[in-house]
């Protein structure tokens, strides 16, 4: 055999360090094809329970800790009134030997029941004509929802009306299910077409009390923003949430661009602006920005996920940056750090921060990252300096919660009448939640008020 054929005695080193980095890659490849496919996987089941991967293997002992650190044992309290009595005597001897007892006293046991047998009304109108001008008129009474008679003269109750709403755009039950649960649990006929029409006279009663809210909302100087898919007539539409100290507004619209929170907040808002990084809100050029940090550190973990070698280096250190600024916020909060501290401390973050991210990058995913972080560098510790902002946009994506409930039970709005009405009921009912209302109770005022006396939502005494 020629020598040149015959096999080497030692293996190649170039060829080695080859199959190894070759084997790297199939293994970064093969746990990127994992990552893919359980992101599909993820996608296709929009309505399946939520999951962050398999249980522990040593979870958590469910319920609240024993001994001191349980707390205070919750107990229903006696009602304040009560509208029936029942007697329970002393049976005439004992159950298990027939023995003779002796009576020692009398407790006391109550019950808070729910009413099944409906309430039903009938209003005598008074009717005249005026002898001026020949105009008819009608009495009204304060339980009235409308004027209507005739043909329309049966109506639901404005509690009824009130309860409708609620099961509907807070609780999120479908408008059949809302029928069903007044047919089977509250003895009142409703059919889904019925429903709907309640959710759509509900808007309409309730017009200017949320033109109001908007009005609010303009007004403050804090406000936190979201936005999310919500399809009217199967049509791709957006809904915002505008979210305050005292208010939540929701507007549904074509667009997920400037002009939507343009037209609610007023182009040159300067308030406090939290939000997610979406990028029309840049267009806000005289608000003070607060970037969502949550999704910083959310993209910090999905780049450390796949970083291989020294490319862990710069998401690692920039979730630790963005954890101490955190902690230092709650350092401020508990009167731990002084004001002179606290702007010595800041400065020193937003320092790290340009070191951080001024070097290139080798890795392309970092380096996009960097950039961001780079063009936004002077929003992301606006919290610091301004305490009635929060570091994250968790106001904002709360305030969408309700509506995705919905939005996975029936997907969003047939008609745009129907987005409409979504809008103004869900503004109405949040903004009762945050001013501590009762929701039910104002719109049920609300359904029996005049459409020209329509009340107000009342204004919170301590905001949070």
């Amino acid at each position: 055999m020629e020598r040149g054929l015959q096999p080497p005695s030692q293996p190649c080193p170039n060829c080695a360090g080859l199959e190894r980095r070759l084997a790297e890659h199939d293994a970064e490849l093969k746990k990127l094809r994992e990552l893919l496919e359980e992101s599909r996987r993820g996608n296709k089941r929009q309505a399946a329970p939520f999951s962050k991967g398999p249980p522990k293997a040593k979870p958590k002992t469910p319920g609240r800790k024993a001994g001191a650190d349980y707390g205070v044992k919750a107990h229903r309290e006696v009602p304040p009134e009560v509208d029936e009595t029942y007697d329970a005597p002393l049976p005439g001897c004992c159950p298990d030997c027939g023995g003779p007892l002796d009576a020692e006293g009398v407790c006391e046991q109550y019950q808070t029941e729910m009413p099944r047998k409906p309430i039903r009304r009938k209003f005598n109108i008074g009717v005249g004509r005026c002898r001026k001008c020949g105009r008819r008129v009608q009495g009204r009474h304060p339980l009235q929802t409308s004027d209507a008679v005739g043909a329309a003269a049966s109506q639901l109750g404005p509690d009824a009306q009130a309860v409708a709403v609620h099961l509907n755009k807070d609780l999120g039950l479908s408008h059949g299910k809302v029928a069903r649960f007044f047919s089977e649990i509250c003895g009142i006929p409703l059919s889904r077409g019925g429903s709907a029409q309640v959710m759509l006279r509900a808007a309409d009663r309730v017009e200017k009390p949320y033109r109001r809210v908007l009005v609010d909302v303009r007004k403050s100087r804090e406000n936190n923003v979201d936005e999310t898919g919500w399809k009217v007539g199967g049509i791709l539409q957006w809904l915002w949430g505008f979210v305050t100290r005292t208010a939540i507004a929701y507007v549904i619209r074509p667009s997920r661009g400037f002009d939507v929170p343009a037209e609610v907040l007023g182009p040159d808002y300067d308030g406090l602006l939290g939000h997610d990084g979406w990028g029309p809100y840049d267009s806000f050029k005289k608000a003070r920005h607060q970037q969502c940090l949550f999704h910083f550190l959310v993209r910090c973990r999905e780049l450390l996920e796949t970083a291989r070698g020294a490319a862990v280096l710069f998401p690692r250190s920039i979730k630790t940056l963005l954890l101490d600024s955190i902690d230092l916020r709650d350092r401020r909060d508990e009167g731990k750090v002084s004001p002179h501290g606290l702007a010595v401390a800041t400065g020193r973050l937003q320092a790290r921060l340009d070191r951080l991210v001024g070097p290139i990058k080798t890795n392309p995913d970092n380096e996009r990252f960097a950039k961001h972080l780079e063009k936004h560098g002077d929003e992301i510790f606006t919290f610091l300096k301004q305490p009635a902002i929060e570091p994250t946009n968790r106001l904002g994506e709360q305030a969408m919660r309700p509506a995705v409930v919905n939005r996975k039970v029936w997907g969003g709005s047939r008609t745009q009448n129907g987005a409409e009405a979504q809008g103004r009921l869900l503004t109405i009912l949040q903004t009762c939640v945050k001013r501590a209302v009762d929701a039910v109770d104002y719109l049920s005022r609300a359904l029996r008020a005049p459409p020209d006396a329509v009340p107000e939502i009342p204004a919170m005494t301590s905001p949070t």
